[in-house]
């Protein structure tokens, strides 16, 4: 088989899926550039750039081109990578929403963090608004970005299995996530995402108010438990924890795309899940 033929419709469609699985969206020129050439026709500085004037000024990008036909083309513009909007904006958004619908049209509305720029749609949250045991996740992946709510894959597909063999299912706990948006390719939320995001799964911990909270995974664990310390760390533990307004009683313990990845540690999972169900008991 050659491996330059023409690609058919099937394989062109199978390699685009595959480039928005990983969180290419944009095109950087019409014509290919050899880059390597172009590190060989640099010339090496002798010594570095020295910093601007006037204390801490932010760093700058330095880029070389190739001339063509005597002319040097215009710097490309800079790619923003950082978030640019406010979290006190999202803080003042949560803050007035007084029930869930009103903060869920807010976030719906909010065009401030670059993650919603590229998802298909909002992932807000499912279960029981009114339930006394809420999940946390890290974000949406992928068919949870398709359908609009959290944990529908295969990850949500073993979290159900782990409910409901304690007695619980989708009707009797209230999930959401750190950030509402798929970060692209499935990546972790970076800190200026989780710092954006943050207000409004706080809001959603305040007006369902459980009475028992699990994050599932690092990433929530770290955020909400405020710890440097890594799930594999800090799972098991129970923690009184204040979130907004709200004070619960929290249990930190492993993703369910983690127990995909490493079945031995479903074990562990499992030691969660039985204080959970004992922790419900006691309670009632």
């Amino acid at each position: 088989m050659s491996l330059n033929r023409p690609l058919n419709e099937a394989e062109l469609v199978a390699a685009l899926d595959w480039y928005r699985a990983v969180g290419v969206d944009l095109a950087v020129g019409e014509e290919p550039v050899d880059r390597f050439a172009a590190s060989a026709a640099a010339p090496r500085r002798s010594s570095p750039i020295p910093p601007p004037a006037g204390g801490n000024a932010a760093p700058r990008i330095v880029a070389s081109a190739l001339q063509r036909g005597g002319e040097t083309p215009p710097p490309a513009p800079a790619i923003i990578t950082s978030l640019t909007a406010d979290p006190a904006e999202t803080r003042a958004l949560a803050a007035a929403a007084p029930t869930l619908d009103a903060l869920r049209a807010a976030m719906d509305a909010y065009e401030g963090c670059t993650l919603k720029r590229r998802a298909t749609q909002l992932c807000f949250a499912d279960g029981n608004p009114e339930a006394e045991i809420m999940l946390v996740g890290e974000g949406p992946g992928e068919q949870e970005d398709q359908v609009g709510k959290p944990f529908v894959g295969r990850a949500g597909q073993l979290l159900d299995r782990m409910l409901a063999a304690i007695g619980l299912d989708r009707t009797k706990v209230y999930i959401a996530n750190m950030v509402p948006w798929r970060p692209p390719g499935n990546r972790d939320p970076s800190p200026e995402e989780l710092a954006l995001c943050a207000p409004f799964l706080i809001r959603q911990v305040e007006l369902v108010a459980p009475k028992f909270l699990v994050t599932l995974g690092n990433v929530p664990t770290k955020s909400l438990f405020q710890t440097g310390n890594g799930i594999t760390r800090m799972r098991g533990q129970w923690k009184e924890l204040e979130i907004g307004s709200h004070r619960v009683r929290s249990l930190a313990t492993l993703h369910p795309a983690y127990l995909l990845r490493t079945p031995a540690s479903k074990a562990l999972a499992w030691r969660d899940m039985l204080s959970l169900r004992q922790a419900i008991e006691a309670e009632n």
